[in-house]
């Protein structure tokens, strides 16, 4: 038996991780992903809400249970971007980055695109600092 068997066996307690906790994993894993413009605001707010990559929890909604995680992710696209190949890094992205993180099963990745955006780079830099 190993000392990690050990430990998990020993039942210490409980490992709980906040929704905030995956939702601030799961939007920094999205923005990463070329083609991805912002996130959303989601479905209240909707595109008019776009948000820079500061807040990387707003535009994720994430329910947690005891051994896995569902996550809608409400973004906006490039343009000009193929919006499946873009979805699909994201998918990947932040499944890897939740499950490595913290070992909770991604069952579901929804990704929601919201808008497209037609800004250039130096655009985006200034709405940015404008929403900061």
């Amino acid at each position: 038996m190993s000392a990690r068997d050990e430990y998990i066996q020993a039942d210490l307690g409980n490992i709980k991780i906040a929704d905030e906790v995956v939702s601030i994993i799961a939007g920094l894993a999205a923005t990463e992903v070329d083609g991805v413009a912002g996130m959303s605001g989601g479905l209240a707010g909707g595109i008019a809400d776009m948000l820079g990559k500061k807040n990387l929890s707003k535009g994720v909604k994430v329910e947690v249970g005891e051994k896995q995680a569902a996550i809608d992710l409400y973004i906006v696209v490039k343009f000009g971007v193929r919006i499946p190949d873009v979805a699909w890094k994201i998918q990947e992205n932040v499944k890897k980055a939740v499950e490595s993180m913290t070992g909770l099963e991604a069952a579901r990745i929804n990704v929601h695109v919201q808008g497209v955006s037609f800004q250039s780079g130096k655009a985006e830099e200034e709405e940015e600092t404008r929403l900061r």
